[in-house]
């Protein structure tokens, strides 16, 4: 058993709950649509699911690489749902662009077992967060949750201009916390971005694994599997 000298957290479904966002979309067509007469809330959640859709892979590796900011892309998907619903007026689009934003960050939250290990962790290892996305949005969600202090070192992909899995943006927390490779750990729930990446930087991959998915043929594997955070507890006595 390796022993961990430090420890790396993935933000997006590892650390931060993204189980409201399909709640906030819903909250805020209605609350356009109470606003501005003529605009039907079903088919504002309807338009924007489709817009998400069609757009985000269009634009989502240039949000992750810093090329484009989480506010430019957010009010690009308003401003082309609204149109989609019937509305092309600059002022709507900026109105429901602040909606969502507003209610977005009103949900923002923790899984329950990450505020948990943060607390436990915190004062014995040095511990990093490695997030694709823009700055302002990864910087703004662990503003908000009260987690910023907890890392030694952030790396956020459109800060530093690598996208996990690149092996180059684990490198980057391995050499800002000066730890040894061998005893370096990362943690995240997506196997082709957190387990790829840090098996090809040569550091242990934990999948964090809260659904109880099936690995599929040519999945990469990780170094351990877990279902919670507290279960880091258990693969060895230095994490907590």
């Amino acid at each position: 058993m390796p022993t961990v000298r430090a420890l790396s957290f993935d933000l997006d479904g590892t650390l931060l709950d993204g189980s409201p966002w399909r709640a906030v979309i819903i909250r805020s067509c209605e609350e356009i649509a109470a606003a501005l007469p003529g605009l039907d809330a079903n088919r504002l959640v309807e338009a924007n699911a489709e817009v998400w859709e069609r757009y985000f892979p269009e634009v989502e590796r240039s949000w992750a690489l810093g090329m484009v900011d989480g506010r430019s892309v957010t009010a690009e998907a308003w401003r082309r749902t609204l149109v989609a619903s019937g509305s092309d007026d600059p002022a709507i689009a900026e109105f429901a662009t602040a909606t969502y934003l507003r209610n977005r960050r009103d949900a923002l939250r923790l899984f329950d077992d990450a505020r948990d290990i943060l607390d436990r962790i915190g004062t014995s290892l040095p511990v990093a967060v490695i997030t694709n996305g823009a700055s302002d949005t990864q910087r703004e969600a662990l503003r908000i949750l009260g987690i910023e202090h907890r890392f030694r070192v952030i790396v956020i992909s459109g800060e530093v201009g690598m996208v996990k899995p690149d092996p180059g943006i684990f490198e980057i927390a391995i050499n800002r916390l000066g730890v040894e490779r061998q005893a370096f750990w990362h943690v995240g729930d997506n196997p082709h971005v957190d387990v790829e990446g840090a098996r090809r930087a040569r550091i242990t991959a934990i999948w964090l694994n809260r659904s109880g998915a099936t690995r599929e043929p040519g999945d990469p594997t990780p170094d351990f599997e877990i279902a919670s955070l507290t279960e880091l507890s258990g693969l060895s006595g230095r994490v907590a």
